[in-house]
């Protein structure tokens, strides 16, 4: 042991790892207690359990993972047992590329274990290493997914008692189907996702998360698990597990890693089975301040003077999925007070804010989004929101409500603002009405922002600037800009989180004009260019020169 204690010192030494004085303190203390030398200064603080195992893995040719950054493959995971993972404090993470099964372990040099794992699975093993205590934990979370889902299933208000989903008798109810639902859903929480999609193909089943408004593939799936997965969410999610002949939609709550979690869940009948889209609604996320979005200082002053009138219509717009509705949930945070009346019309209703009266559209039951405007104006409203413009009633109807002096929020589909003013005129109202009712229009899209832990500074070519239509003068020296480089923390994207990109016009007596002459988009473009706002462009090469994103993220998102 000596031999050994004294080798690992002197190489600890060399990597500079410990200076000689702490050595020889921790080399007395392992004397006297008979304890190993990594154990002594890990103890002692001079050396963390992640440094000393990283440098033991360099020594060994091996990969060190740090489990708490590293992104973990459900379907590798459930492979083995949780009791022979503990038992030989290793746990399968993923695949590499030449299908080997990666194993993260504390004692790579354990071959028993290596021999078992492979035998297990039927997989050639590439063991890397980690800490014991990273794998340990990285295994109680695993083993603890299955109770802790199941038993936080909470049920529609009003749908009576919860369904106990463990005793149900179905295809679906076999251990590893739980499993590896329960898996997918974790895994997509924790990767930050905001849809699952999955997806039968002709020989397998594929299943994608949606991280940062971009899809991803995590895992495939034996065919013959497809009709397993399928009913297990069809029964969280109380939908007809007998019908795969038309679309369904249903919703799940769960409280997931200590989260409240609402998964909307729609089924769609595809030429090999069904297709199931989960949108993963985090209940924290209604509570993002308005000046966390990403807002320009220019940007935030013109909106905010706009949200802040009595009265007059805010139209946000953007395609599906740009952040209208994050933006006017934390707009209603500001404007909640309790000396104002708020009712919103929404389809479906995704968050519920408190003191907010939220009403659900049933178009079956007759209730869209014009008659529930209507009901909504008898009942003395302040501030109305609704949840979008999608035809001529609606917009008939709410133009009048922000005439009569209520503040109305609403979204519409348009690729910019200047757009949106004629859609309303193009759906059949007034000039002269949108013109006195619209008081602001805020169009957005979401970027991706770059990783802070990875970004790279770098100096590009004025050639290239020009190229992807850069604001810079001829004689403006050219700025350091940052691109994505990939790591474990943002999952080797370089990207990690969005934020918005906006346009606020404001309107004024020069753009009423150009509305009521019924002149184009572009003319209104022009003149809301010339008195101060800031095209979508504009707004994202500002946080590119910022550092926040990076040119060609710009490029993806804004034609």
């Amino acid at each position: 042991m000596s031999q050994r204690t004294k080798a690992l010192g002197e190489l600890l030494l060399e990597e500079g790892l410990i200076t000689p004085e702490r050595l020889a303190e921790a080399n007395d203390q392992a004397k006297r207690s008979g304890r190993t030398l990594g154990r002594i200064l890990i103890e002692l603080g001079y050396l963390t359990e992640a440094d000393l195992f990283a440098f033991l893995a360099r020594r060994m040719g091996l990969e060190f993972v740090d489990l708490g950054e590293a992104q973990i493959d459900p379907a590798a995971t459930g492979l083995i047992p949780s009791n022979l993972a503990k038992r030989y404090k290793a746990l399968p993470i993923g695949f590499d590329d030449e299908g080997r099964l990666i194993v993260a372990m504390s004692d790579p040099a354990n071959v028993l274990a290596i021999d078992d794992i492979r035998t297990l699975t039927g997989k050639d093993v590439r063991p890397v290493v980690a800490t014991a205590a990273d794998i340990m934990a990285a295994v109680g979370r695993m083993s603890r997914l299955d109770s802790s889902i199941e038993a936080s299933a909470e049920p529609e208000e009003g749908s009576g008692d919860p369904i106990d989903i463990s005793k149900v008798t179905d295809a679906s109810d076999e251990a590893p189907v739980v499993r590896l639902v329960n898996l997918i859903i974790t895994q997509a929480v924790s990767d930050r996702a905001s849809d699952i999609h999955i997806e039968p193909q002709e020989r397998d089943l594929r299943i994608r998360f949606r991280i940062d408004g971009v899809l991803h593939e995590i895992l495939r799936q034996p065919r013959s698990m497809q009709a397993g997965v399928i009913s297990r969410l069809k029964i969280m999610a109380e939908m007809d597990i007998a019908e795969r002949r038309i679309p369904q939609d249903g919703r799940i709550g769960l409280v997931v890693q200590g989260k409240a979690i609402d998964l909307r869940v729609a089924s769609l009948p595809t030429v090999y089975g069904e297709k199931v889209v989960m949108r993963i609604l985090d209940k924290s996320s209604v509570l993002l301040k308005l000046e966390d979005l990403g807002f320009s200082e220019g940007n935030y002053a013109r909106f905010k003077e706009s949200f802040s009138k009595p009265y007059g219509m805010i139209l946000v717009t953007g395609p599906t999925g740009s952040g209208k509705s994050t933006t006017l949930y934390a707009t209603l945070n500001i404007l909640n007070q309790i000396d104002r009346n708020i009712i919103t019309v929404e389809d479906p209703v995704e968050y519920r804010l408190g003191g907010i009266n939220q009403i659900q559209t049933n178009n079956k039951a007759g209730l869209t989004f014009a008659s529930a405007l209507r009901s909504i104006l008898r009942a003395d409203p302040d501030i109305v929101l609704i949840g979008e413009i999608r035809d001529r009633e609606t917009a008939q109807i709410a133009i009048e409500a922000a005439l009569t002096g209520h503040l109305v929020l609403t979204t519409l589909h348009t690729n910019d603002a200047p757009s949106a003013v004629s859609r309303l005129i193009e759906m059949g109202i007034e000039p002269f009405l949108v013109a006195s009712a619209v008081d602001a229009v805020l169009a957005q899209r979401l970027a991706r922002r770059l990783c802070d832990n990875c970004k790279e500074p770098y100096m590009p070519t004025r050639e290239a600037l020009v190229e992807n239509r850069f604001p810079i003068g001829d004689d403006e020296e050219i700025p350091k800009l940052f691109r994505p480089i990939g790591c474990t923390k943002c999952g080797k994207t370089g990207y990690r989180g969005r934020m918005a990109v906006h346009e606020v016009m404001a309107m004024n007596e020069g753009i009423e004009r150009l509305v009521v002459e019924r002149r184009s988009t572009d003319d209104i473009n022009r003149l809301a260019v010339e008195q101060g706002m800031e095209m979508l462009r504009v707004d994202g090469m500002h946080k590119v020169r910022m550092g926040l994103t990076s040119l060609e993220e710009i490029q993806r998102v804004i034609v």
